[in-house]
């Protein structure tokens, strides 16, 4: 079984913001299967426990907001005895330009809290992340305004292809492993950036 985790603040304020792209991608993950999200008081997460590319997953949004989703993320993992490398994390990345995406099978947080506090919550940094770049804030610009300004109307259909594409490298993830997703996936999204 895969936990898949997109990450995002819960509330309608957030939805449109590069900070819940994760939320985003694991939404057209959900589009794609049969189940409905159910709200976990125990889990403190939104989630549908269902099948894809043939594999039993657990599609989760922690409603702990981002700074806290280990708390969700470990509660999770522990009933269903998941281990770290069962563990897919879905998240933005200021770090990378916008359209890029980056997977990776272990690492540090690269600064993001929400990755952070699931490291810290897992005890473990051997999870698969999929970065999506939503790009780099402008010079002098405020990180938080950056990641929590919804996105610009102009970028809809690009943000569109963006999640499109990260929940097929999911899909690829679970169906043909790290390695061969990496080398599928890693790269520009959509490609006219």
């Amino acid at each position: 079984m895969k936990i898949i985790v997109g990450l995002g603040n819960p509330g309608k304020k957030y939805e449109e913001t590069p900070h819940n792209i994760g939320f985003k991608i694991v939404d057209y993950l959900s589009s794609q299967v049969i189940g409905e999200w159910k709200k976990s008081l125990r889990f403190r997460a939104r989630t549908i426990k269902t099948e894809l590319v043939g594999e039993q997953v657990v599609l989760v949004k922690p409603e702990t907001y981002m700074n806290n989703s280990g708390m969700a993320v470990g509660a999770i993992m522990r009933f269903y005895k998941a281990a770290p490398e069962d563990l897919i994390v879905v998240l933005d990345d200021v770090a990378i330009d916008f359209g890029r995406l980056r997977i990776r099978g272990k690492g540090s947080s690269g600064g993001h809290n929400g990755l952070a506090s699931i490291i810290s919550h897992v005890a473990n940094d051997r999870f698969v992340r999929v970065r999506v770049g939503v790009g780099k804030q402008r010079e002098g610009e405020n990180l938080v305004k950056h990641v929590l300004a919804p996105f610009s109307k102009k970028d809809e259909e690009d943000i569109r292809n963006m999640v499109k594409r990260a929940g097929e490298a999911v899909c690829g993830i679970i169906e043909f492993g790290v390695a061969e997703a990496m080398n599928k996936y890693n790269g520009l999204i959509p490609e006219n950036r």
